[in-house]
């Protein structure tokens, strides 16, 4: 197939409150925005499922109020997450790959589920292909990570994978050395924090950032003794617990808000509960990060930090002080999801990058242990 000089691709991610899209001509980032939906409305909605047809109504009539031309698009990207784990790469988005993803397969309840589904409507409306690029359930664990102490219960890897490989990737391509020969710990820090540990290529362990483990976020619990949970937690609904796990626990349980602009301002004037709790979240951040390290035996290249919450710099001071003597930090702020996207599916359409199928079938398959 002849190669065009120039593809237009459309990526879309969807968030609790807002749809971000970006178009691109080839590298170039041509539009960049937040499509808000209104979060009262989006309570009228029983399921996350349940919201596709308003968020697209939403979406296309601010394509239509804007002018915006994707009368030649080649590609849509959706943001992927709960259909069964996959292995890092990008994906052509199926019929079976939609179907897992909305019974959330792996796992994961986040309105990442409706990156696939958004991305299909799309190309019923303008035509071009749809992937899905390292979802939030790319599994790349070692076994021995997936253990845990109860019969038939595995921990699972569910964690910001596709920013993460992005800036792991980014750090190797400026110190000159292949991904493949470092050994990272590699930090996704915002709403919610993914602390990963990356073995030459391959995202060998981390916290289940979906399900509540690791350091408490903006938005989530953390991680809790057991004992903890079931004698302050029984009188809540699952349903309310999931909610800690990802949208009502951490700075939202003890403020009643998730905004860390308005916690850090509070910390900035010497509020006294405010500061405690901003640093004790930062305190379970380097015991995360410490963990990883022994992980990867003490054998680290580099601490790689990302996420929107190092645009207060405290942040990386503070695991600077903590953590610097495991390897260097070096910090990108901010994320890289819409630009890694939207290159990888570059890369499939000029034929420099393998198109992966899904399967619908999990990586990890108990019976490969123990034939359970």
């Amino acid at each position: 197939m002849e190669r065009k000089e120039h593809y237009k691709i459309f990526v879309i991610n969807p968030g609790s409150t807002s749809t971000k899209v970006t178009l691109h001509d080839n590298e170039e980032c041509i539009l960049s925005t937040d499509v808000f939906h209104d979060s009262s409305k989006l309570l009228e909605f029983p399921t996350i499922n349940d919201q596709l047809s308003y968020r697209m109504e939403v979406l296309f009539d601010f394509i239509a109020q804007n002018h915006i031309d994707l009368s030649d698009l080649d590609a849509i990207v959706g943001r992927g997450g709960s259909s069964y784990s996959v292995e890092s790469g990008t994906y052509e988005i199926s019929y079976q790959l939609i179907q897992d993803t909305k019974e959330a397969k792996g796992g994961l309840y986040h309105a990442s589920m409706l990156g696939v589904q958004m991305a299909k409507e799309m190309q019923k409306k303008y035509g071009g292909r749809i992937f899905m690029v390292d979802p939030t359930v790319v599994d790349e664990f070692q076994d021995i990570a997936r253990i845990t102490g109860v019969k038939g219960v595995y921990r699972k890897a569910i964690c910001h994978a596709l920013n993460l490989k992005s800036v792991a990737k980014k750090y190797a391509e400026e110190v000159g050395k292949p991904y493949e020969s470092l050994n990272l710990i590699c930090c996704h820090i915002d709403g919610g924090i993914s602390i990963t540990a990356h073995h030459h290529g391959r995202m060998i362990d981390g916290n289940d950032a979906g399900g509540g483990e690791g350091p408490f976020t903006p938005t989530r619990m953390g991680t809790m003794a057991v004992t903890d949970v079931l004698h302050n937690l029984k009188h809540r609904s699952d349903e309310e617990v999931r909610d800690l796990c990802s949208q009502a626990g951490g700075f939202s349980s003890h403020f009643g808000t998730s905004n860390s602009n308005v916690i850090h301002k509070m910390v900035e004037e010497n509020d006294p509960k405010a500061t405690l709790i901003w640093e004790a979240m930062k305190y379970q951040i380097a015991k995360w990060i410490g963990e990883m390290s022994t992980v990867l035996k003490g054998e680290v290249d580099a601490i790689v930090l990302t996420g929107g919450l190092l645009r207060f710099p405290d942040i990386e001071e503070t695991l600077q002080e903590r953590c610097g003597w495991i390897a260097p930090i070096r910090s990108y702020p901010g994320e890289f999801e819409h630009e890694t996207m939207a290159l990888r599916a570059l890369k499939v359409l000029r034929g420099e990058e393998e198109l992966k199928q899904y399967t619908g079938k999990p990586v990890f398959d108990p019976k490969s242990l123990f034939g359970e």
